[in-house]
């Protein structure tokens, strides 16, 4: 009796270990989607390229291998939403979000929710008004920056540039007269960026005077080079002496447009006004080399790009979202982690 009575109980611990091994085992494949709100903005490009990097690692050392696609909006929320109805149809493992409206979260949200596909979201985060039923309510998580982080780190920037040389006034007049060159006027980061870059030179010190209104370029670098170019001519001869931008595509528009009137080209004895952006993309490293821009902040785009890639693995696998990974929760509402990110004044 006793010899049965252990042989039961070795047959049901090798039941439990099977079952156990089977609810870990990995699958052989991973179908892995990505809508992308537009392939041409250039920081957007660094993360998809290293998504593309980091899917190919993952899939090296896990032993599968994962299907990966993405997908271009080009700027259209409409399109976008095409693309996640074929999605929806086709039922991929999950699906990672970069959204071309970040009010429209809600309509992806449905969708996937409806299909039973999981999915996160990245780098543009939903709007406030949103927050609640697209990530709280749906226990989704969020890869991103601190939005005001960046807008501080400018302002910061922008007042040890002053306190290392007070000749940035080019008017000598103690208040430094600037233009803010503004992504979107709904989503976060841009909200961020333009509020405390102000907000945070103010409190190192400075004394600001904003000229004109607040430039909405939508992130891009010819908007924003004609819209230099309109308050520029109203405004000639070194009466703007900074402008913010809150992307580096923009900052490069409006040294393209000061070029145009000889400031900001870099050469000997020509003029400049500080041009402070964001995301440091190696156009606007170059160009603070030359002597166009003055000076950006680095968003990190392979960080971004592994941290997708690991976390919607980890959603396809229906883990906990940070299991096995090094990242922590922020204190944020809703499941979210933040890339840091870093000043960047001097290129060698």
């Amino acid at each position: 009796m006793k010899k049965l009575l252990s042989l039961s109980l070795v047959l049901v611990m090798l039941f439990g270990l099977t079952a156990a091994m089977a609810e870990t085992a990995l699958p052989k494949e991973l179908d892995i989607r990505a809508l992308i709100w537009k392939y041409d903005d250039t920081y957007g490009s660094t993360v998809r390229v290293a998504m593309e990097k980091w899917m190919k690692y993952y899939a090296d050392e896990m032993g599968i291998k994962i299907n990966f696609q993405m997908y271009d909006a080009a700027d259209d929320m409409a399109k976008q939403i095409e693309q996640a109805q074929i999605l929806v149809g086709e039922k991929p493992d999950f699906v990672i979000i970069n959204l071309a409206e970040v009010t429209n979260g809600q309509v992806l949200v449905d969708m996937f929710k409806a299909a039973g596909i999981p999915f996160l979201f990245y780098n543009k985060q939903p709007a406030e008004e949103t927050t609640q039923t697209v990530l709280v309510d749906t226990k989704t998580i969020f890869i991103g920056t601190l939005a005001r982080q960046a807008g501080d780190m400018q302002g910061e920037i922008l007042a040890d540039l002053y306190k290392a040389d007070p000749s940035i006034d080019l008017n000598g007049d103690g208040v430094l007269q600037y233009v803010m060159l503004m992504g979107e006027p709904s989503n976060p980061e841009a909200i961020a960026r333009s509020q405390y870059s102000v907000e945070t030179a103010i409190a190192n010190g400075l004394k600001l005077e904003q000229i004109g209104q607040t430039l909405v370029c939508n992130w891009d670098q010819a908007q924003a080079q004609d819209a230099i170019n309109a308050v520029w001519s109203a405004n000639p001869d070194g009466k703007i002496e900074v402008i913010f931008a809150n992307n580096d595509m923009m900052g490069l528009g409006a040294v393209a447009a000061l070029n145009g009137f000889g400031w900001n080209t870099g050469k000997e004895g020509d003029p400049k006004v500080v041009i402070i952006g964001v995301d440091a993309v190696d156009s606007a490293m170059e160009s603070i080399k030359a002597g166009g821009m003055t000076a950006t902040v680095q968003q990190d785009g392979d960080a971004m790009g592994k941290a997708n890639v690991r976390i919607a693995i980890n959603g396809a696998l229906g883990r906990e979202w940070l299991d096995g990974t090094e990242y922590q929760y922020t204190d944020d509402p809703y499941f979210c982690i933040r890339i840091p990110y870093a000043k960047i004044t001097e290129v060698e």
